[in-house]
């Protein structure tokens, strides 16, 4: 449908009396008015199908269709209902011009009319709806505006989160580093000391032995001393002590190590390491979430670890990746014990794989498998977008949406899922083993 011409507004006039039409038409025409003119309601209607005028002057007594038909009809097309219509009338009762109103005249116009009334009236309300529709733009385009600031906001406050969250990463690293340094020295003086401290009391109790092959028969008060204390006993026990102590400390030492692969120090320097390690000390971290509880047996962790070179990497990032990714699976094993009794974890049992490969000569690649529940195509074409999350306990879901960016952008590898219902879920990291963009 063609719209009328900027330059030259439109006026429609529909009458049955030529007279009419002629007076309306030269006045018009004279105010500098393109004029179209039609001689029945049904006229009209054909005629506005194929261009839109600005007002509508519109006769209401008029054979086959009145006026007030033809402009329920108007009023009733998507196309037509925003044209202003002015109705033309002998008719002066209050009921016929009310009626007029209702079906969606803006105004009336009474016969025998004056022409300078009509066109002032026309002029009118071009003026008001030339006013009306660009009143409609503006708002249209406020509305736009406004979605875009509200879009703009949005995206703003994600990447104010996302800030604060690298953030406390950055400085969860550092108190980690922090801590693990202030525990490494007393743990170094155990473990360095155990050794001294085992061969003092080798060298004591070689000495009591001496002196129970040369004395077998000590005085009562000695041998109430010895009862008392359980002597026999203390010789078994003391070394099962310092190798429990001994093995205490080895476990604090590899936690420490554990921790410091986290750390941010080092995140600005990029550095060849070996992968397996940053796993472990994953697995190392969450080793307390793997373990036995009264709900469930322990979560296996299963590692088929080839032979992998040194890769070249953002080791404490990736190493977050790793985390990130292990959570993950233990969390989504979680969510799958909680339809199962601990008889039925037995008898199968929530597990973790772990498996490493090389891809060609410059890749490797990382597999992390849960045979948990498995996720359904529309989480997992969501899985890596900002904030997206499916857990209920209020967590941001940006642990995956940032693991996806450290691999993909930081290091020029490639993040994706495999999973299907019922069967688990596997996260794939490809990386090269050199960075060519250093």
């Amino acid at each position: 449908m063609n719209l009328p011409s900027e330059q030259n507004e439109t006026v429609l006039i529909v009458d049955d009396n030529p007279a009419n039409l002629g007076v309306l038409s030269d006045t018009l025409d004279q105010a500098g008015l393109e004029v179209w003119v039609a001689k029945s309601g049904k006229v009209a209607l054909e005629r506005v199908k194929y261009a839109l005028p600005n007002l509508i002057l519109l006769d209401v007594m008029m054979p086959e269709m009145d006026g007030f038909e033809t402009c329920r009809q108007l009023k009733a097309s998507v196309e037509t209902k925003d044209i202003p219509v002015i109705f033309m009338t002998a008719l002066s009762d209050t009921a016929s011009k009310v009626e007029g109103f209702q079906v969606g005249a803006v105004d009336y116009i009474t016969k025998p009319f004056q022409q300078e009334e009509v066109l002032s009236r026309v002029k009118l309300h071009l003026k008001l709806h030339n006013l009306a529709e660009k009143l409609e733009q503006k708002n249209a385009l406020l509305e736009q505006k406004v979605a875009e600031v509200t879009q703009a906001y949005d995206e703003l406050e994600k990447i104010q989160i996302q800030l604060i969250q690298n953030e406390k990463l950055s400085s969860l690293g550092q108190m980690i580093t922090g801590i693990a340094r202030e525990i490494d020295n007393p743990v170094n003086f155990i473990y360095g000391n155990i050794i001294y401290a085992s061969e003092y009391t080798q060298d004591i109790l070689n000495l009591l032995h001496l002196y129970q092959e040369e004395y077998p028969y000590p005085n009562p008060r000695i041998q109430a001393k010895m009862e008392t204390i359980d002597i026999d006993f203390v010789q078994n026990d003391i070394f099962k002590l310092f190798n429990s102590i001994t093995s205490g400390a080895q476990r604090i030492q590899e936690i420490i190590k554990s921790m410091r692969n986290f750390s941010p120090i080092d995140e600005a320097n990029i550095k060849a390491v070996n992968i397996h390690e940053g796993i472990d000390s994953a697995i190392a971290i969450l080793n307390y979430r793997l373990k036995a509880t009264h709900r469930r047996p322990s979560i296996r962790i299963v590692k088929e670890y080839g032979e992998l070179p040194h890769i070249e990497c953002w080791a404490g990032q990736l190493n977050q990746v790793f985390m990130n990714l292990l959570t993950n699976a233990i969390d989504a094993l979680e969510e799958y014990n909680q339809h199962r009794s601990f008889q039925q974890i037995e008898q199968q049992p929530n597990q973790i794989k772990i498996r490493t490969t090389m891809r060609g000569d410059n890749k490797v690649a990382i597999h992390i498998a849960d045979n948990g529940l498995g996720i359904c195509e529309e989480t997992k074409a969501k899985l890596f977008a900002r904030f997206f999350t499916t857990k209920p306990d209020g967590r941001n879901g940006l642990g995956l949406s940032i693991s996806h960016e450290i691999v993909m952008k930081k290091h020029g590898g490639n993040l994706y899922c495999q999973s299907t219902p019922g069967q688990g879920t596997e996260f794939i990291i490809e990386i090269p083993i050199k960075q060519q963009f250093v």
